[in-house]
């Protein structure tokens, strides 16, 4: 467990504890757990076989469904297209509603991951790849392209499809021509928020105004300009077309579908506006203890009052 999917040790009920199962002792002692020494798979199989029969209380199966209920509303209120920016929960939900139940979905940096898992509708077992560890930047289109080599032995007729955003596209793209060289066919997403936006909303989230994130608030750019997406891709041999909104982009994915190839769909999001509100926990990110700006020095301290939720040891 790590930082992201555990609100940096924050998510966690004060009474609740936590069972280690790891082969490494050490390793199976951190965070104050119970630890359970041994090999993954025969240590699971031995603790399944231990609750045998085992049923939760009612109460606490109906709380789960109530909050799966709440859940879905939001996802279904975040992926509406509506007189409003594109964004990439739109992007998402489309997808979603038109992908078979075993296609894969592979995303990785900047604010994909978490619309992922928020707004993404599991359809099957082993079909939604999220590099959430390390938010590593890149690994979209690579990745893909291994997750489609794989997918081709054991589903052959299924797609892969990669959300990337315009950031990790420029640092890593070279797997497309990949793609096509191989013959393993990839639906690729670019969604275009003109920069690193993700990183431009933790930037005012701590109270700092925008600064060299965004394309157009770059001090050392005199005269911005956009990449032309569609015309990089075709030039790797990839079938391309930019696509207005979320309703292109439906009818654009179903011609990728049909596609022999790798195809990419571009399609600009709006880099302020369409962000999923709900779900979100405490982050443990450095602040500026001592600023000028009173907004900054205010975000600090909204920032290290969450500290007292973390779970404490080691």
């Amino acid at each position: 467990m790590q930082d992201f999917t555990t609100g940096s040790w924050t998510v966690f009920a004060p009474d609740a504890r936590l069972i280690g199962l790891n082969v490494g002792r050490h390793d199976a002692a951190k965070h104050l757990s119970l630890a359970v020494v041994g090999d993954a798979r025969l240590g699971l199989e031995t603790l399944a076989a231990a609750l045998a029969g085992h049923v939760v209380p009612a109460a606490w199966t109906a709380k789960a469904q109530a909050e799966r209920k709440a859940w879905d509303a939001c996802v279904a209120a975040n992926v509406a297209h509506g007189d409003r920016p594109a964004s990439y929960a739109q992007a998402i939900g489309v997808v979603n509603a038109l992908v078979h139940p075993r296609d894969r979905v592979v995303t990785a940096a900047g604010g994909l991951p978490a619309e992922v898992t928020a707004n993404w509708r599991t359809l099957g077992v082993g079909t939604v790849d999220v590099e959430f560890g390390f938010s590593c930047m890149g690994y979209e289109i690579a990745g893909g392209w291994g997750a489609r080599i794989a997918q081709t032995e054991a589903e052959p007729d299924q797609d892969t499809v990669v959300f990337v955003g315009d950031g990790s596209y420029l640092l890593l793209n070279s797997d497309i021509y990949s793609s096509v060289l191989t013959q393993k066919k990839l639906i690729i997403l670019v969604l275009d928020n003109g920069g690193f936006a993700v990183i431009n909303k933790l930037q005012n989230n701590t109270g700092q105004p925008s600064f060299n994130n965004l394309i157009a608030d770059c001090p050392t750019v005199p005269v911005p300009f956009a990449v032309d997406f569609e015309a990089h891709a075709r030039a790797m041999g990839a079938n391309a077309e930019t696509v207005a909104n979320p309703a292109e982009l439906g009818a654009a994915f179903l011609r990728a579908k049909a596609a022999a190839k790798t195809s990419v769909i571009i399609m600009k999001v709006d880099p302020y506006e369409g962000w999923t509100t709900q779900g979100h926990a405490w982050w443990e990110i450095g602040t500026a203890q001592v600023s000028a700006a009173p907004s900054v020095t205010e975000k600090h301290a909204e920032v290290e009052a969450g500290r007292a939720a973390q779970r404490q040891g080691l």
